[in-house]
């Protein structure tokens, strides 16, 4: 499995397993699974509901806590300084851990405007040692520059929808200009049409992979973190099989020719759910 170094010193896998939408029972499954399968990093989320399934799976496969990369991220309605402190001990009793290895704001709802204080209780937890690296999750250009503008920790990460339907060439231009790491949420855009797609049959057919193989390769090779979720073993362990090829220029082209800026998550600079 191949690291990158965060700008904190942190080496964190490039390929991990998400594991939204998943129960505790299934998280608890598929992160058993992929330990196995040789995966040493898992992103879950205090709304996922399955923190604890998280743990338990890390804790039964009997690999060292050091030796597994373990992400979280602050719900929406924990917002602010004080209750982001007391979701993040929420999550970590969850979690059956002492510490995260990287803690994220999942979501910067900017009408509420609580996410700089937020970050501030997230560069306590990362002070104390608790958040071994914080960053953020869905900041755009605009939150993401007030952030910069008003804190002291540069995130390490910013986790956003990235596909090849979404590139987010600006997100991740400015991020490399700040060493922050850009990590893809739905790096396979869910599948189905992206995964149906001529382009990436062709490319799977001419190297032996399978069109999701291709897609996790281009993360890859753009320099993203990837977290692609599934609960079925044989994918789990087909997620990985991606370092032993390489996308040529004509491959990398066909792909960026798929972009066409659809979301399939909201709009960051309008997402609010309580609107």
């Amino acid at each position: 499995m191949q690291r990158l170094v965060l700008n904190n010193g942190s080496a964190v896998p490039r390929v991990g397993l998400g594991v939204w939408p998943l129960t505790d029972d299934q998280a608890y499954t598929a992160v058993t699974h992929a330990l196995e399968a040789g995966y040493r990093r898992i992103d879950t989320a205090r709304v996922y509901r399955n923190e604890e399934g998280v743990g338990r799976a890390v804790r039964d496969v009997g690999i060292p806590r050091p030796e597994v990369f373990l992400t979280t991220k602050l719900g929406n309605a924990d917002q602010g300084y004080d209750r982001t402190l007391r979701a993040f001990d929420a999550s970590v009793r969850s979690l059956g851990t002492d510490y995260v290895d990287l803690y994220l704001i999942h979501w910067p709802l900017p009408r509420q405007a609580r996410y700089v204080e937020s970050y501030r209780a997230l560069e306590l937890l990362h002070a104390e040692g608790r958040a071994r690296a914080v960053g953020v999750s869905n900041f755009t250009a605009a939150t993401l520059g007030r952030l910069l503008a008003e804190t002291g920790v540069v995130p390490a990460v910013n986790q956003i929808e990235l596909h090849p339907y979404l590139p987010q060439e600006r997100m991740r231009t400015l991020a490399a200009e700040h060493s922050i790491a850009t990590e893809a949420w739905s790096p396979l855009a869910q599948g189905g049409r992206l995964l149906a797609e001529p382009a990436l049959a062709r490319i799977a057919d001419r190297y032996g992979k399978t069109p999701a193989q291709v897609v996790i390769r281009w993360h890859l090779q753009l320099g993203n973190l990837v977290i692609p979720r599934s609960a079925t073993p044989a994918r789990i362990r087909e997620n990985i099989g991606v370092f032993d090829f390489a996308l040529g220029p004509e491959d990398l082209s066909a792909i960026a020719a798929l972009a066409d800026g659809g979301r399939i998550g909201p709009n960051p600079d309008t997402f609010d759910p309580r609107g």
